[in-house]
């Protein structure tokens, strides 16, 4: 059938004809086994649906975090704007990213300051590295990180634990102790919810198991398959890369990071103080959140950072829609699917 032939059918006959042309196009190729289809048991969802959960003293209304991203750069405080006005839109959480630029200098504070673009109701986290808090502490200046979460009007604060990335960088911090020792002294001085996060590796079973005893609010697993912070110093060294190219690829997946989590549930009982975990690291989009978050024995959401960044570099329309297709998978994979 010619082109004008097409223009002169109508809507419904277009549409047919497309199903025609594109079905060889359309054969299967192989079967996302992670889930049961089951299309007899739910109608689709409406649009003005939510999916709320509470985080700490705040509630989102979808389970979405959009996860740490550097800060401190010219191109830092648009970028950080547009993600907040994202979050505000569709009551998702958000998670700074590294704050130690504005910890004692103020130049950069506009950059951070995003409450009162993502309102008063959602989740807003600050963020510090656990090389420069083991500093703090050590020189008695703990009150240092309870200012910057007062003066960004923050829930809390995200401490991101990176020991191969600080390794890994010419210019990286020393971490002189284990960082659950660092993390055990700042939750006796602080009086705000924190949460721990890796940066690109993630967690085994062991420091997952010992996460889990402290009164943190939740764990950030950053697991191995996002942007791995330990690769871009490599990348930005190229002198070192013959000699650790294959650290990067040390880690572990968030589906292997899942099964370390319940079996820790499992095990710990009572001993279990922390009850929320942000899975990240590899989540390419709704289907893995949905999935991941169903399998955890606790309270999940799922977090993305290079996904919402690509977008956000694009335009806010194009990062807007990226999360509406977000929630609108994710409502659907609700309704239809059911893991397995």
């Amino acid at each position: 059938m010619g082109k004008i032939e097409h223009e002169s059918l109508n809507a419904a006959d277009l549409r047919k004809q497309s199903h025609l042309d594109l079905a060889f196009q359309s054969q299967s190729q192989s079967l996302d086994d992670r889930f049961y289809y089951e299309p007899m048991l739910s109608g689709h969802p409406h649009n003005s649906e939510e999916m709320a959960t509470k985080w700490g003293d705040k509630k989102m209304r979808f389970p979405i975090w959009i996860s740490s991203m550097t800060g401190g750069t010219s191109k830092a405080g648009p970028i950080n704007k547009m993600l907040a006005k994202t979050a505000n839109k569709y009551g998702f959480g958000m998670g700074l990213g590294s704050c130690r630029i504005i910890l004692e200098d103020q130049t950069y504070f506009e950059d951070f300051n995003l409450r009162p673009i993502l309102g008063d109701e959602l989740p807003f986290y600050a963020n510090v590295g656990i090389a420069q808090i083991e500093r703090i502490l050590q020189k008695n200046q703990g009150k240092l990180l309870g200012d910057l979460v007062k003066r960004l009007d923050a829930d809390g604060l995200i401490v991101h634990v990176n020991p191969l990335q600080e390794w890994l960088q010419p210019e990286g911090d020393l971490i002189e102790q284990s960082p659950l020792v660092t993390i055990v002294q700042l939750l006796n001085e602080a009086n705000y919810p924190i949460i721990v996060k890796e940066v690109g590796q993630g967690f085994g079973p062991q420091s997952m198991g010992e996460l889990l005893k402290l009164p943190i609010l939740a764990i950030d697993f950053a697991a191995n398959g996002g942007t791995n912070f330990s690769k871009l110093e490599l990348l930005r060294n190229e002198e070192l890369q013959s000699f650790y190219n294959d650290v990067v690829s040390l880690g572990h997946s968030a589906d292997e990071m899942v099964k370390f989590l319940n079996d820790a549930v499992e095990k710990l009982g009572n001993d279990r103080k922390c009850n929320n975990v942000i899975i990240s690291g590899g989540v390419r989009n709704f289907l893995d959140g949905y999935y991941y978050t169903s399998k955890a024995d606790l309270h999940a959401i799922y977090g993305q950072a290079a996904p919402f960044l690509q977008y956000a570099n694009e335009s806010q329309e194009a990062l807007d829609e990226f999360a509406k297709f977000q929630i609108d998978g994710l409502l659907m994979a609700q309704r239809l699917l059911r893991v397995k």
